[in-house]
């Protein structure tokens, strides 16, 4: 079992070789990169690429993780017990299997997504790690004990907002999605867009780059913007001249709204326009 990327997605082989070592010693995968740089879309390629099923834990802010096990509803429990309804009488009724409980109970070896672990408390990590070294935990209420019979590959993402536990950390392998370089971004294009002009996507990725490189800006726009801009230049049929005849290191590059996600960095490339027609260098 082994990944070596899909149609749809291009994977390094620095990438390609995290992912099946992971697989090879049973280990987590914990990626970390840019937001946009694709660490989502790598576990639903990994899933797609082995024939697997794929198992989405989306964590938020006020994730535990005892959700990825189960849930003991036991409001709904007491309010059927005083309604009469004879399902209470088997508390199975009332479990909600988590994430984790489907991972571990599924018939072939699934690819068990846990999107942005950072996001939750501190705790969460610490709270996984003897599930996630086990591949077992016990369901107290009805004293049954759920093992997993094979280990599904396990892949999390961390947009590093919160460090992560050195315990949690020493049971994982690690891999680092580097922003893409421009030759890398040039497949990235094809892949998605296998049609569009030669000298539209070169000079798109030119005003890109650039545009990341501006010094002072807050977010640097992704790859799936990226993608989402170069969409919209077709859709507008703006021409490679157009962007050819911008400095996007002074001024802001057309449909901008595609690249730049927050006033602060708008205002940023306004000021250097400025600064620019001041200085009567306007073209």
């Amino acid at each position: 079992m082994r990944f070596t990327g899909t149609e749809t997605y291009v994977a390094t082989s620095d990438l390609t070789t995290a992912v099946n070592a992971a697989i090879v010693l049973e280990r987590p995968l914990l990626v970390k990169g840019e937001p946009g740089t694709g660490k989502t879309v790598l576990a639903e390629e990994i899933a797609k690429g082995l024939g697997a099923t794929l198992l989405t834990w989306h964590i938020k802010s006020t994730t535990k993780a005892q959700q990825g096990l189960y849930e003991y509803d036991a409001v709904s429990r007491l309010r059927d017990s005083q309604l009469g309804d004879p399902r209470v009488s088997e508390i199975s009724n009332y479990i909600r299997r988590g994430k984790l409980w489907e991972a571990f109970s599924a018939h072939e070896r699934p690819v068990l997504l846990i999107d942005e672990i950072d996001k939750a408390d501190i705790e969460f990590p610490n709270d996984l790690l003897t599930e996630l070294d086990r591949m077992e935990f016990h369901v107290y209420e009805t004293g049954e004990t759920v093992k997993a019979a094979r280990r599904p590959i396990v892949i999390i993402t961390s947009n590093n907002e919160k460090e992560l536990p050195d315990a949690f950390l020493r049971r994982c392998f690690f891999h680092y999605i580097k922003f893409p370089d421009a030759e890398t971004l040039q497949q990235i294009v094809d892949v998605h867009y296998p049609g569009i002009k030669h000298r539209l996507v070169e000079e798109a990725l030119r005003v890109f780059l650039e545009t990341r490189e501006v010094p002072g800006l807050k977010k640097k726009p992704s790859t799936s913007e990226l993608l989402d801009w170069l969409k919209l230049l077709v859709s507008e049929d703006v021409q490679p001249e157009t962007l050819r005849e911008r400095d996007s290191r002074k001024l802001i590059p057309p449909l901008h709204g595609a690249l730049l996600k927050n006033e602060q960095d708008v205002s940023l490339f306004e000021k250097l326009a400025f600064m620019m027609r001041r200085e009567g260098r306007g073209g």
